[in-house]
């Protein structure tokens, strides 16, 4: 089962998806049957690198809103990433630009580290707070990695993969990719936002069966979480 992720890194709704995505897998039986890709996506490309903005200064002035209402929208969203495990630092968030984030993640791609990085980028930005548009930063996030960091400092550092983060964009603009999360399946199935557990199992269930794929094991009980959302530009 081929599995391919739009998302960007900083997307709360894009690792909250991901996180529910990777539990309805194991639920369902089908963890192992997976092979998953991570595409680039970028809700604001024009966001600066490295800025001392801070998220609810951000989303206050792109919603028109106050930032105690930023806050408390904030809250609701770090409320939902708490019922699949995740916790959101966004007190200390700011916000940044995730072009060179997504090159560096195509360079852990390939060399078969792409899953890891991923990871550790959400879980950077979001949990920890870490500007993940710094250089330095994402430097230091591959070798956490156990990628070699001389090669990351190179990467970062010049335009390698840029190419790809592009494709990736320009491939979700021509298949009308609005909003992330965004996953397709076997090139045939589309799943939009970070749906709830119980909608991302029925999903995986049905689509195997149409492929004629079978779980590596019988799948538990099924249990909901919360309706979930997704990110729009």
């Amino acid at each position: 089962m081929k599995i391919e992720i739009w998302s960007d890194y900083a997307c709360p709704f894009c690792y909250i998806g991901k996180r529910t995505f990777e539990q309805a897998l194991k639920q369902s039986g089908f963890e192992g049957k997976a092979e998953i890709s991570f595409k680039a996506f970028q809700l604001d490309p024009d966001a600066p690198n490295n800025s001392a903005i801070s998220i609810y200064d951000h989303l206050a002035k792109k919603m028109g809103q106050t930032v105690e209402q930023a806050k408390a929208m904030t809250q609701d969203v770090a409320e939902h990433a708490r019922t699949v495990g995740l916790q959101f630092n966004f007190d200390d968030m700011i916000h940044t630009n995730t072009f060179t984030a997504h090159r560096l993640a195509k360079w852990a791609e390939s060399i078969g580290k792409d899953a890891v990085v991923a990871e550790k980028l959400l879980h950077g930005y979001f949990a920890e707070a870490k500007n993940v548009g710094d250089k330095d930063v994402l430097v230091d996030i591959a070798e956490e990695a156990e990628l070699p960091r001389e090669e990351a400092q190179a990467v970062v550092a010049s335009e390698q993969f840029s190419e790809e983060v592009l494709n990736d964009i320009e491939e979700a603009r021509q298949i009308g990719i609005q909003g992330v999360p965004f996953f397709v399946v076997n090139r045939k199935y589309a799943l939009s936002g970070a749906q709830s557990l119980e909608t991302f199992v029925e999903a995986i269930t049905q689509i195997a069966e149409e492929e004629g794929i079978r779980p590596e094991s019988k799948p538990r009980s099924k249990t909901s979480y919360c309706t979930g959302d997704s990110c729009e530009v």
